[in-house]
């Protein structure tokens, strides 16, 4: 018979007395409410930005210019200031080149042939093929299409083609682009060092892992870390794609361009973890093959592994205190010592691929504090009882 309303998983979510249940509600209010909260602190000064970007654009075309009715310039700002913005001064280009594309699509067609439904169809259609080949980015296509969407309904030409309305989507863009640089602009450092800490603790992680399951020849946990690391392209590919628009508020904004040096070592650190990442898969999927295949693990393998992993955390330390560390050095240099003598004990074929993947981390570690790579690679080749390159 099946449950009544006071019966079944309802009774398991009312379960106690109702202060409990009271008390209950209270605190996942109080969390969801928290939640939102940071939210919407994340997102104040965006909000003010173009709060005050689309003010100054209706102002400037309206009173200075006296364009009647200056709608494309505060939604241009916007557009130009949006949340999930990316390199702004390449969407501003975009943003002005589709809105012209669709203002003069748009009064040509309904000038030439009046308005309504078909009339709007034609529009779009001619607007979005017309993008396209010409070869237009999302942005340019999305832009002219629902310029002309306007054109057609809100606002149809009377006397002729409006060439105020490309000055108007001009003067958003400038003005916002004005306002990102002038007033409260984003630390670009900060930005970019929320991402390159996660980023740099999937790695350390996944190594860990790694490391323990050759210590205690789990196969599965081996597998599981190889899973890991391969889910961690992610989080390495947001700390990478983070940098553009970080980049751009660094030479846009005066009160950032102390930061563009810091944000070259965020820049070349990107490049080598990715790098780091993609050697330790190999590692992984190498160390899941040697515990099964059954062969020989030596102290000193898994204990270079677990040196890696401790190298990598000094990576994050050094980026978020934006000072040199030479730990990171001194541990790559250590994880290739022991690899070594691993290796001098012997090893199989699989063996031997882990420690070729631990020499290429390191090389990869050492990037990440600024060593040129030659001098990279000699250390490495020293460390690991290699004779010196003449």
């Amino acid at each position: 018979m099946a449950a009544g309303p006071s019966g079944g998983s309802g009774q398991r979510r009312l379960r106690g007395s109702p202060e409990e249940i009271l008390a209950g509600l209270r605190v996942r209010s109080e969390v969801g409410v928290r939640q939102r909260w940071r939210r919407v602190r994340a997102s104040s000064v965006l909000a003010f930005q173009a709060g005050v970007a689309a003010a100054l654009s209706w102002l400037f075309a309206n009173n200075v210019l006296h364009h009647p009715q200056p709608v494309f310039a505060p939604i241009s700002a916007v557009i130009v200031l949006d949340i999930s913005s990316g390199q702004r001064l390449r969407r501003t280009a975009e943003l002005v080149f589709g809105v012209a594309l669709g203002i003069f699509i748009g009064d040509t067609i309904v000038f030439g042939i009046g308005t309504g439904a078909w009339q709007l169809g034609l529009v779009v259609f001619l607007a979005t093929i017309l993008s396209v080949f010409i070869g237009g980015t999302p942005a340019v296509v999305s832009n002219a299409a629902s310029s002309g969407v306007l054109i057609a309904t809100l606002s149809p030409p009377q006397k002729g083609v409006y060439y105020l309305r490309f000055e108007d989507a001009l003067i958003g863009g400038l003005i916002a682009l004005g306002v990102m640089a002038l007033l409260l602009p984003a630390n670009p450092v900060a930005a970019v060092a929320r991402k390159a800490g996660p980023a740099c603790t999937v790695l350390s992680d996944g190594l860990a892992q790694a490391a323990h399951a050759m210590s205690t020849r789990n196969a599965d946990e081996a597998d599981e870390a190889l899973t890991h690391l391969q889910q961690a392209g992610l989080t390495v590919s947001q700390f990478r794609d983070a940098l553009p628009e970080s980049r751009e508020t660094a030479r846009v904004a005066p009160l950032r361009w102390r930061t563009r040096s810091a944000l070259g070592k965020y820049r070349n650190a990107a490049e080598y973890l990715e790098r780091a990442l993609s050697n330790t898969r190999v590692l992984a999927r190498r160390v899941v093959t040697m515990i099964r295949d059954e062969e020989p693990i030596p102290e000193h393998l898994y204990q270079s592994v677990y040196t890696l992993a401790e190298a990598t955390k000094e990576v994050r330390k050094s980026l978020l205190s934006s000072r040199p560390d030479s730990k990171v050095a001194d541990l790559s240099a250590q994880a290739v010592g022991e690899a070594a003598e691993a290796y001098r004990n012997g090893l199989s074929f699989s063996g031997s691929a882990v420690v070729a993947q631990i020499r290429a981390i390191a090389t990869d570690l050492l990037g990440t504090a600024d060593l040129p790579h030659g001098e990279a690679n000699e250390l490495v080749r020293r460390a690991g009882g290699n004779p010196a390159k003449p």
